[in-house]
């Protein structure tokens, strides 16, 4: 099964490094931002134990850069195809949550609804600095897309893996299941 997924979210968020250590198993503190859009490949596997079948997924993974007026630019180009999101905020800044719902809407317009994650990443820094958001917000922000989320750091690598795997079997669960069930 080949897949293309987005990571979106606001600048220096960690999309970049998330992938980073998904794809490379790797953490660059230099921040480079992204330009454009940055194209990346895993394969994974997963085992569906209900219908006895094991389904190998290629994933394209598109890093789309992270500013505003570059979102509704070229969304056009880069959201066609998309199967799943992976939204990225960051712990520390609640102003990267709130533009997430924008985010969201925007891939949603040009595909549909699609599966999403949502990655509350930093998660390191939650002794170091003022945390400026909790469970209440983020239980209301991944409700309004049906989403789930988990706290992620792609400096330590707590959660990267478990949000691709997670949004990988949500693709799976919104196309291959229902046709098995017919």
């Amino acid at each position: 099964m080949k897949v293309k997924i987005c990571l979106i979210g606001e600048a220096a968020v960690g999309k970049t490094s998330l992938i980073r250590r998904y794809v490379h198993n790797d953490f660059d503190d230099k921040y480079i931002t992204t330009l454009g859009a940055k194209v990346s490949k895993k394969e994974i596997g997963f085992d569906l134990e209900q219908q006895e079948l094991h389904v190998d997924m290629d994933m394209t993974i598109w890093d789309i850069m992270g500013e505003k007026g570059f979102r509704d630019l070229v969304k056009e180009a880069f959201f066609i195809g998309t199967r799943g999101i992976l939204a990225v905020c960051d712990l520390t800044r609640y102003d990267t949550l709130k533009e997430l719902d924008d985010w969201v809407q925007s891939v949603f317009k040009v595909v549909g609804s699609i599966p999403v994650v949502f990655a509350v990443n930093k998660v390191d820094l939650k002794d170091e600095v003022l945390l400026m958001y909790g469970e209440t917000e983020l239980d209301q922000a991944a409700r309004a897309f049906d989403a789930q989320y988990l706290y992620t750091s792609a400096k330590t690598g707590e959660n990267v893996e478990n949000s691709f795997r997670k949004l990988g079997q949500m693709i799976i669960d919104s196309s291959v299941s229902p046709r098995l069930a017919k």
